[in-house]
């Protein structure tokens, strides 16, 4: 896989840093810029790196940001608690997120970690929404769920839909 400069340029600008074990750009805001990346499960220094999809949109981690200081994470672990069918979904998610990342490269100190505190509990929505947006629809059930409450997240920005 190759990572096109502009968009490792684009990235870095985002995340503002040089970005580390980009293998591709999984999903794009309406205006093409990139707002999920798949990672190395190690990146080049030796760190074992668990989140395969990192979000790199700082408008979108900022809107995540805001779900998470609502209390949507200890909302949604309690509900997984409770409710039988989300919690196997929630539980299919991380299974195949093992599987996509252990094809990628098996790294043994993260062997059987997701991310986001998947399969028993709610600690990140950032991945989880990540996971939903580079999979699409149906990928993360709880990913899915707070996407949803986002909305349009990108309207009123440099990120809106580009038109001719």
């Amino acid at each position: 896989m190759t990572v096109e400069q502009a968009d490792l340029d684009a990235v870095a600008e985002q995340l503002g840093r040089t970005p580390r074990g980009i293998l591709e750009v999984v999903s794009r805001c309406p205006s093409g810029h990139p707002n999920v990346v798949k990672t190395e499960p190690r990146l080049d220094d030796g760190t074992p790196f668990p989140t395969m999809f990192y979000l790199t949109c700082d408008r979108l981690a900022a809107e995540i940001g805001t779900l998470e200081a609502s209390g949507l994470m200890k909302e949604m672990s309690d509900r997984l608690a409770e409710d039988a069918a989300l919690s196997e979904a929630y539980h299919e998610a991380h299974v195949a997120y093992l599987a996509e990342r252990e094809a990628i490269g098996h790294v043994p100190e993260i062997a059987g970690i997701s991310a986001g505190g998947m399969p028993t509990r709610v600690k990140c929505l950032h991945v989880l929404i990540g996971h939903s947006l580079a999979r699409g629809a149906g990928a993360n059930p709880l990913g899915d769920e707070a996407l949803e409450l986002l909305g349009d997240w990108w309207a009123g920005n440099a990120c809106g839909p580009v038109t001719a």
